[in-house]
């Protein structure tokens, strides 16, 4: 009797009022806010006999988890109001997680943080608020409301450290009969790890954090490829236009194969699609910067490409007029120095209806930029729409709508995997439509000006492939639909090469990294910075030999490998 008395004061001592609420608000995260966890885990070790011991010891491992951090967490008067925040922030992140299939990792916080009101609204619907009313608003308020505001002032230190022991001895436990299958976990399934709710999502938001607060701050503007110089014969002023694509697939695109013609306008166009080409990041916030930046995508910090001078700033020291123009959500940093020209809204915008304004309307005027300009060498950048997610349907016109039936809503997991495509692929041939109509614009001045086009997407974009949809997974764990990504290149009769000349080299590994050089390259510009052996078009230190007497690259001389 005496020791069950003992056992009993025991435990009283340690499950005090305030650690079993701690223990309640963790279940409570489990049970309602991790299925995409379980779901994944479920996918990887069916439920059977084999599996049940560990799909137990997984549970029980991320309850220990969740409860330990709480434990930390929730100290004093501010307990019951970090742990309403919690749960309110844990339901946030579980609508995404379970409808999309993402991963809310700091690039992802970020893209949140910077995301527009008009993108804002297509992520929003009735399911959302549903969700976050029964498994966040009411919770949080019950646990203010119901909690006294002195409850856990009375909970002792003493206590709370010996929950935490016993829960880091609990984890140690539950692992020890099954460490071969968490080796086997830990090495191969990082990905399922990562959809751990709270925890995982807490330590992004931590990273995240940390490099806005903590960052050193870098003053002024570092200057890039000080040593660029012209070594071009003058003969015709360069017109480049440069489209950055939005969300677009490498292998949605006839021209590279897809069995759908989503390439009709293109395929009687004279163009070279690119086969290899990788993306610098997964979301439009870190490629976007990082393609027109000298950093490579193993460099590429935003604080960094934020203090340094990227292709547009050189271009423009060297006389290039340049002009960006964008219907996405703005230039992520790129066209803070050059002109900038807003196309979301009907201000400068003529082609709009409904709250979407179209890609085509960036062309609307570049008549008289161009005449502005009439000695200068131009670089144009329209920065598209396209197929920006989850509201494919959204990004064309109904004269595109032909492939049907199309899914009509964000909540992709409502639509059919048919419908899905079908709305993506019309987004992609309006992008078809768009990126001809900027060939025809320059054929207008091919007789008077060295002109081109080269089409780059920023990322790809995951459409239901095991479960995950649209795009900023983390790059090393990302599915290659989310990195692969088009090109294309259409020449004019006086730019520096002919498509022939780049054409054996369609197959040839490129990237992101390549743009910068890529860019000084075809305004003739030539800098030590380009020490990469080959650019997309050409050797850039030969560049103009190679030019000047006429020779065709061959192969080995003139790839497109990224650096």
């Amino acid at each position: 009797m005496k020791l069950f008395a003992n056992l009993k004061r025991a435990l009283y001592v340690l499950f005090t009022p305030q650690i079993c609420l701690i223990w309640a608000v963790s279940l409570w995260l489990m049970l309602t806010s991790n299925h995409a966890l379980f779901s994944h885990i479920l996918n990887l070790y069916p439920w059977n006999a084999e599996n049940a011991g560990f799909i137990i010891s997984l549970s029980l491992f991320f309850t220990f988890s969740i409860t330990w951090w709480l434990m930390l967490l929730s100290h004093g008067k501010s307990a019951r109001w970090v742990l309403a925040v919690i749960v309110l922030s844990a339901a946030w992140a579980a609508f995404y997680m379970d409808e999309f299939g993402v991963i809310i990792d700091h690039v992802m916080l970020d893209n949140a943080v910077k995301t527009d009101a008009r993108e804002v609204m297509g992520l929003l619907s009735w399911g959302f608020f549903i969700k976050m009313l029964l498994l966040g608003v009411i919770p949080a308020l019950v646990l203010i409301k119901a909690v006294p505001a002195r409850f856990f002032v009375r909970d002792a230190l003493s206590i709370r450290l010996k929950q935490i022991g016993l829960l880091m001895l609990g984890m140690v436990l539950v692992v020890i009969p099954c460490s071969a299958d968490y080796a086997t976990f830990i090495r191969e399934h990082k990905l399922v790890r990562m959809y751990a709710n709270p925890t995982f999502f807490h330590y992004s938001l931590v990273k995240w954090a940390s490099k806005k607060v903590f960052t050193r701050s870098i003053t002024g503007l570092q200057k890039t490829a000080v040593d660029a110089v012209n070594v071009g014969e003058p003969r015709h002023h360069e017109l480049i236009i440069m489209v950055v694509g939005e969300t677009a697939r490498f292998d949605r695109f006839s021209l590279n194969g897809y069995h759908r013609l989503t390439n009709p306008r293109l395929s009687k166009e004279t163009v070279l699609s690119f086969k290899q080409v990788t993306s610098c990041g997964t979301s439009t916030a870190v490629s976007v910067p990082c393609m027109f930046s000298l950093l490579t995508r193993k460099q590429y910090d935003e604080e960094k490409a934020l203090h340094m001078e990227n292709a547009l700033d050189v271009l423009q020291a060297h006389g290039v007029s340049v002009l960006w123009r964008d219907n996405n959500s703005d230039s992520k940093g790129v066209a803070l120095r050059v002109p900038y020209e807003d196309f979301k809204s009907p201000i400068h915008n003529p082609v709009c209806s409904d709250n979407e304004c179209r890609d085509i309307g960036m062309l609307s005027g570049l008549d008289k930029f161009v005449a502005k300009n009439k000695d200068k060498d131009i670089l144009i950048v329209l920065h598209q729409m396209g197929n920006h997610g989850p509201e494919y349907y959204r990004r064309y016109p109904d004269e595109f709508k032909r492939f049907t039936p199309v899914c009509k809503t964000g909540r992709l997991s409502e639509c059919t995997q048919e419908e899905i495509d079908n709305s993506y692929d019309n987004a992609i041939l309006y992008t078809d439509y768009f990126l001809s109509e900027v060939i025809q614009f320059l054929k207008k001045y091919d007789d008077q000006r060295e002109t081109a086009m080269l089409y780059v997407s920023d990322h790809g974009e995951s459409l239901g492939e095991h479960g995950i949809y649209l795009h900023a997974a983390p790059y090393m764990i990302a599915p290659q639909q989310q990195t692969h990504v088009p090109a294309i290149l259409w020449l004019g009769q006086h730019f520096d090469y002919q498509l022939s000349q780049v054409t054996p080299y369609e197959n040839y590994p490129l990237s992101h990294d390549d743009v910068f050089c890529t860019l000084l390259t075809a305004y003739e510009l030539k800098s030590e910075v380009c020490h990469a052996e080959f650019s997309w078009l050409a050797q850039n230190r030969e560049l103009i030999e190679e030019q000047r007497k006429h020779l065709i690259p061959q192969p080995g001389q003139a790839a497109i490998p990224a650096n």
